[in-house]
């Protein structure tokens, strides 16, 4: 085990400010699990065909890729406090644009919203993560961001619990097994309720952001400052490519995302292979998303004795082989494997988040987060690849075998392969930086 970090996580003097930009991890988890679910309910109400359905993701982490460096050059010119309320307002509005959708009907004006409303994520993402790292010492960087890190699953449990509570049990068009053959003047009626109940959790969300604005707005916040004066944007680009810790690293949070949505999004499509409906399959996203807390809180202790690149590879390695269990291991013990998954991803994020930053100075780690944000790229375009490989013997999701089994087992290869790299860079992080400094700092 390495030696205990001495300085204090958080120090008393940033606690109010830690605790309100903490507050937000929580509320861009909220709507990652209230969003997932959507693809399944507008596909029902909208009568859509599963390529049209996964605009909800395209328009979602899409949102994420377009804005992400814009707003880190944004807050590189101003401060962190204004990158947070741009990003707040952005949040707001995108969530308060479900009103005027549900009137007209138009899937297109829901994903618009959620478009608009990433934008405000990627601005909070790119500027909470490094202001968090710099709101205190650099040897607690990392666990400190683990805290913080660890409301963001308080926020995936809510999301889903209000997903499941007040949409998924409320939408009369799953009460119907063939909706697209019901009279069309009763398809109009309950779609019209539906999108009604799609956008209610939407709007309060949007309420609730604009309370959070003002509250920010009104408190003094702590802006960190670099020394030496600003770089220019090309010697910092340049500087960032040459370093290879992170670009490995923006490369490995790509792999960590899009396996994160394809394990969240697909357990329901794993269920059904098992003939379990969709309302029941939310119950083990649940336990999932519990996990994910438990892990992230576990992790966050071990990172007193571990090293960073040491300790996720070790989460990786055992992400593996819950994954190979997911895949070659038929029934509910490979779904439990697939649950288990999460408590292995609750450590990823923020660890490669705090390692490919690592080091660098205030200003590159502005434009170095917007990378590390455009990487959540990574869960709008995998999540695709694995349902066209479900797709591969039609609509169900186990109607052909590959190496043996379903599919949608099958399916679950990509994720393996994420976490494969993810345990090198682990692996590569921890012996050519880790120990060296190590030996540095003992001599």
């Amino acid at each position: 085990m390495e030696n205990i970090h001495k300085s204090p996580v958080v120090s008393k003097k940033v606690l109010v400010p830690f605790i309100l930009v903490t507050s937000l991890f929580a509320l861009w988890g909220f709507a990652n699990a209230v969003t997932d679910p959507m693809v399944q309910a507008f596909k029902k109400v909208l009568e859509l065909s599963n390529s049209q359905a996964a605009w909800v993701q395209m328009a979602f982490y899409g949102g994420y890729f377009c804005m992400a460096l814009p707003a880190a050059l944004f807050v590189r010119k101003y401060s962190y406090k204004t990158g947070v309320l741009i990003g707040l307002a952005l949040y707001a509005i995108g969530a308060l644009l479900f009103y005027p959708a549900a009137i007209t009907e138009q899937f297109w004006f829901f994903c618009l919203g959620l478009y608009i409303l990433t934008f405000g994520l990627a601005f909070l993402e790119t500027t909470a993560n490094p202001y968090i790292l710099a709101m205190g010492a650099k040897d607690t960087a990392t666990q400190r961001l683990n805290l913080a890190q660890a409301f963001n699953p308080v926020g995936l449990l809510l999301g889903l619990l209000v997903a499941q509570q007040f949409v998924l049990k409320n939408l009369q068009s799953d009460d119907y097994a063939n909706f697209s053959e019901l009279a069309e003047a009763k398809k109009i009626m309950i779609k019209t309720a539906d999108l009604m109940v799609i956008r209610n959790p939407y709007v309060v969300l949007g309420l609730v952001i604009i309370g959070v604005f003002i509250l920010i707005a009104i408190n003094k916040m702590p802006q960190a400052k670099d020394e030496g004066g600003v770089p220019s944007i090309k010697a910092t680009f340049s500087s960032l490519i040459k370093n290879n810790k992170y670009t490995l690293g923006v490369l490995a949070q790509v792999f960590y995302v899009g396996a994160q949505i394809m394990c969240w999004t697909y357990i329901y499509q794993y269920a059904e292979g098992m003939g379990i409906d969709s309302e029941t399959a939310a119950n083990y996203q649940f336990v999932a998303f519990i996990l994910f807390l438990v892990g992230r809180a576990i992790g966050t202790y071990l990172l007193r004795f571990f090293s960073s690149g040491k300790l996720l590879m070790y989460f990786a390695l055992l992400a593996m082989f819950c994954t190979i269990g997911t895949i070659w291991i038929n029934g509910v013990v490979g779904l439990y494997c697939l649950v288990g998954v999460s408590f292995c991803m609750s450590l990823m994020f923020p660890t490669i988040y705090g390692i490919a930053l690592d080091g660098l100075n205030e200003e590159e780690s502005k434009i170095g987060a917007a990378g590390l944000v455009m990487a959540i790229v990574g869960g709008a375009l995998m999540p695709q690849w694995q349902g066209s490989i479900i797709d591969l013997g039609g609509s169900g999701v186990n109607e052909i075998k590959i190496a043996g089994v379903s599919e949608v087992n099958f399916s679950f290869i990509l994720p393996l392969i994420c976490f494969i790299y993810i345990a090198w860079y682990g692996l590569r992080v921890f012996k050519r930086h880790e120990t060296s400094d190590d030996v540095i700092s003992n001599n």
